[in-house]
């Protein structure tokens, strides 16, 4: 173990560079202020409910 960070926002980047830095060895805490993660992406199924984005 490499000793702990902290990673602020639990978008899509934001759990991302966790995912990375836990694999990395460090120990992560993930801060986000809402009560769910995921950001703008968690909220693309009812933007879009058929899948029609083209990301």
């Amino acid at each position: 173990m490499r000793g702990s960070v902290m990673v602020v926002g639990g978008g899509i980047a934001g759990m991302q560079s966790a995912l990375d830095l836990a694999d990395s060895g460090y120990f992560v805490h993930l801060v986000e202020k809402s009560p769910s993660i995921g950001g703008a992406m968690a909220q693309l199924d009812k933007t879009f409910p058929t899948n029609d984005c083209a990301m």
